[in-house]
């Protein structure tokens, strides 16, 4: 019924008058709501009627769960070993730990990324011990990092260790850093899964790349030595990783760390996990690392001369800057390459090498030289593998 006297006048709502559930989206009905109704200083936004934005996890493959080089790696001296798509190990010496793709993981996923220590290490003052992702500086433009306006981070994952304590966490800037920032948690039971958040003010200093370069380096670290380490909690002008009281895992011979659900998202507080489709998540992969297996990829070329033959290869994702490409050895054995004639039949190839041309972000041509006179210049020619063979194509921060 109508109002008996005079309407009462409008009262606002704020999200303190509206319990957690009472209204939801499906309560709302389409177009009700649109952006002229909340202005800059609501304490409802659009984001709060239609969930978590989607793309908001800076890490690529989080969940551990693309593998393309899908094998237990040693860690080499000094670089940047690459094991599950986008992690990498990085160690002072060689082969003091290994890396594989794990089904041993929590609730909600299938797969972890484990490190397993090759042998109980001692580091010196300069040697550092770790992993880390390294993030693409053109997905971290709108953090403005570097600025009064740097927007605060909040990084999430799950992990297990056989060797329980402190452990530190840092990120950087760039391959040279200038800045860092170091914060700590705590693994409190060894061998069992436990869901950490780390919430880090951005830094409104320093140089970070909004470029297709090294953006923020994210960095688990597992017994670097005395001269990475600082006090948590500030950044600071240098390059840290660690505080004096952390973990030494790489000490203890046969440890084991896993992790998985890795997050790094814009706020003060960490949402669920953002579980990708596999294809989305396989084709962020792409841009920086492809393998193709010649035994399923056959390739149309065409004979440069009598000695020599051309065949292009068309990457799935155009790269993050012009790849580097390792190639296979030309040949008739095993984990070779073939280049037919035009009649179908195998030049021979005890000369034969290959090359990359015309290499950039979009394809490489293999060049195939050396031969035997048996090609038609002009003719077709196939490329196929006699079994086992890749071509890996490398675009990795």
């Amino acid at each position: 019924m109508p109002f008996i006297g005079n309407t009462p006048a409008a009262v606002p709502l704020t999200s303190a008058d509206i319990a957690d559930g009472i209204i939801t989206s499906a309560k709302i009905v389409d177009g009700t709501i649109v952006n002229a109704d909340i202005n800059a200083t609501s304490a409802i936004t659009l984001n709060k009627l239609s969930g978590n934005p989607i793309f908001r996890n800076r890490i690529i493959n989080g969940d551990m769960s693309i593998n393309q080089r899908n094998a237990t790696i040693n860690n080499g001296a000094a670089t940047n070993t690459y094991v599950v798509d986008r992690f990498c190990m990085f160690g002072a010496a060689a082969s003091k730990m290994s890396g594989q793709q794990s089904t041993t993981a929590p609730t909600y996923f299938k797969n972890s990324f484990l490190i397993t220590s090759l042998a109980a290490t001692t580091a010196s003052a300069s040697d550092p011990y770790g992993f880390r992702q390294v993030i693409e500086g053109s997905n971290i433009v709108d953090l403005s990092w570097g600025s009064a306006s740097a927007k605060t981070v909040t990084i999430s994952f799950w992990v297990r260790s056989s060797i329980t304590g402190t452990y530190a966490l840092a990120l950087f800037n760039r391959d040279a850093p200038d800045r860092s920032y170091v914060e700590t948690y705590t693994i409190n039971a060894a061998n069992t899964f436990e869901y950490k958040t780390i919430t880090i003010q951005g830094d409104t200093s320093g140089t970070w790349l909004t470029t297709n370069g090294q953006g923020i380096q994210v960095w688990w670290d597992l017994g670097s030595g005395s001269n990475f380490n600082t006090t948590a909690g500030s950044w600071v002008s240098a390059l840290d990783v660690r505080t004096s009281g952390s973990s030494n895992w790489i000490g203890t011979s046969g440890a084991t760390f896993y992790i998985t659900g890795v997050q790094l998202e814009v706020g003060t507080s960490a949402t669920d996990f953002e579980l990708l489709p596999i294809d989305v998540n396989e084709f962020r992969c792409l841009r920086y690392f492809e393998i193709f297996y010649l035994q399923d990829y056959s390739v149309v070329g065409q004979a440069y001369s009598t000695s020599a033959v051309l065949a292009p290869v068309k990457f799935a994702v155009q790269k993050r800057s012009t790849p580097t490409a390792t190639l296979p050895t030309v040949g008739i054995t095993s984990g070779t390459i073939i280049f037919t004639n035009s009649a179908g039949t195998n030049p021979s190839t005890t000369t034969g090498s290959i090359t990359a041309s015309e290499l950039n972000v979009s394809k490489l041509s293999l060049y195939g030289s050396g031969f035997t006179s048996s090609y038609t210049a002009g003719n077709v020619s196939l490329l196929y593998s006699s079994g086992g063979t890749q071509i890996k194509i490398d675009s990795e921060l």
